[in-house]
């Protein structure tokens, strides 16, 4: 187990529908990883927000588009509508299918990057499929989460509290957030698409 001071307060979140209770915030920080899922019909946005105010991350980790393709603000470089090159890379889904989730998530990292910390995006399905969780049943039926949960834990530096209480895959996607989140940390992340466009960090 590493020291609690070796990395600095970070959160992972996997990003869903505004009032469908599928976001989860995960937090890592004096050497203990927690998650807080939002509860339906509750406002997803803020859920998040007072999250930040409260832990005060140094970075925030998000599994959603940040950006829009390059083709909107600079059409003399791009001329892909629907996808941005690390989406094309990676095999993500476009960010203009997403709709509204990307409008939604474009206006929490201005807000969150404004006043506490930056935001980075992620994509956890493609960390899952790296770390070969695709054999151990990630996504698939519940009964193989504890399967896929004790290979993440693994590959996080602080123990998870609570763990028996982790149900459900969105909670998974937010540990694999914040597996990425350490990788950037440790600077053994993987970086995909270009600076101007928006990057995905694996």
């Amino acid at each position: 187990m590493m020291n609690s001071n070796a990395f600095p307060c970070i959160a992972g979140v996997d990003y869903g529908s505004k009032l469908a209770g599928t976001t989860v915030f995960g937090l890592a920080n004096n050497g203990i990883i927690q998650l807080f899922q939002v509860a339906k019909r509750k406002d997803a946005d803020a859920f998040i927000e007072a999250l930040i105010e409260n832990h005060r991350p140094s970075l925030l980790f998000i599994d959603a588009p940040l950006s829009l393709p390059g083709v909107y603000y600079a059409p003399q470089e791009y001329n892909d509508y629907f996808y941005r090159e690390a989406d094309r890379t990676l095999k993500a889904m476009s960010p203009m299918f997403l709709g509204g989730l990307t409008a939604r998530a474009m206006r929490l990292k201005a807000k969150v990057s404004q006043h506490f910390c930056p935001v980075l995006e992620v994509y956890p399905g493609y960390l899952a499929k790296e770390l070969g969780l695709t054999e151990s049943g990630y996504k698939k039926q519940k009964e193989q989460i504890p399967d896929v949960l004790s290979v993440v834990a693994k590959t996080l530096p602080y123990p998870i509290i609570d763990q028996p209480q982790i149900t459900n895959w969105h909670q998974i996607d937010a540990l694999l957030a914040l597996v990425s989140g350490f990788r950037y940390c440790r600077q053994t992340h993987a970086s995909f698409g270009r600076e101007a466009e928006g990057i995905i960090i694996i």
